[in-house]
């Protein structure tokens, strides 16, 4: 059960995509809803939120007005839709929004600028940068606030994204530096599952005895790490054993400088952010 100063107060997702659908679903699962508006363009995609709990599920192609609608009734509403349609959904919106409603950004690349230029500088402005595993509640989100947001309003966009995982407060310049961290990292974490696993098919294990060895070794030391407190570097020095098999193996990874290597790749991401940023 909770109490009036813990729930959440209507949401409403415009474009519950992927990452608006798992926001849905987190809020859902949390037990703080009073009540989620959820749209999307087709019938097909509203289905598969229509049968939570507390969630109106609307298709866009039945109910041409569901934005319009689902954002009239919201204390706080979501932007998940595709970056390019940003500004046209918030001048269809802009009309019907409640005094002191809070607007949240899930679109990557689109600033809070854009938002308070078509809202008005009175509408509290977040932008947010969650990463897929808010599918499994484990995401790690990246929020900003724009000029006319509030601590209470950013306590609360951080609360409900708490329901989907961890939250870090950032200025907004930085989002695109945290995208390359938190939102590509999944990325980087399924490409090193991927070689282990072709190393350990390489040494005569089965594809399945592989994938089984290297997702499990690293979910493991994951929660490892999570549970234990201690740094990772503490941790490896553990494991590698003064002239045993790991430190052998460390070497040959040191030596091929990891730290330039994900310098350079995360580099390369946040020059991709600020591309896309510009529109290029």
């Amino acid at each position: 059960m909770t109490n009036d100063a813990t729930v959440l107060p209507p949401i409403a997702v415009l474009g519950a995509g992927s990452m608006g659908g798992a926001i849905v679903q987190g809020v859902v699962r949390s037990g703080l809803a009073t009540g989620v508006t959820a749209t999307n363009r087709t019938a097909g995609k509203a289905a598969q939120l229509a049968g939570l709990a507390g969630v109106t599920s609307i298709a866009l192609e039945e109910a041409p007005n569901g934005n319009t609608d689902a954002a009239s009734g919201a204390a706080v509403v979501l932007v998940g839709v595709k970056p390019a349609m940003v500004p046209d959904l918030l001048r269809e919106i802009a009309p019907v929004l409640r005094p002191g409603v809070i607007v949240i950004s899930l679109a990557a690349g689109v600033t809070i600028a854009t938002f308070e230029e078509v809202l008005g500088p009175d509408v509290a402005v977040l932008r947010s940068m969650p990463n897929t595993p808010a599918l499994v509640g484990r995401g790690v989100t990246g929020l900003a606030a724009g000029s006319a947001a509030r601590p209470a309003e950013v306590a609360l966009a951080r609360r409900l994204f708490e329901t989907v995982g961890t939250v870090v407060d950032v200025p907004e310049h930085s989002i695109d530096a945290l995208s390359t961290i938190s939102g590509s990292g999944p990325a980087y974490f399924f490409l090193l599952v991927e070689e282990f696993t072709k190393a350990a098919i390489a040494k005569g294990f089965s594809q399945a005895d592989a994938r089984l060895m290297a997702e499990q070794t690293f979910i493991g030391a994951a929660a490892l790490l999570e549970a234990s407190g201690e740094e990772p570097a503490e941790l490896r020095r553990r494991v590698t054993s003064p002239k045993g098999t790991t430190e052998r193996a460390i070497a040959v990874l040191q030596d091929a400088r990891l730290d330039d290597v994900f310098a350079r790749a995360t580099d390369a991401a946040l020059a991709r952010a600020r591309e896309l940023a510009a529109g290029a």
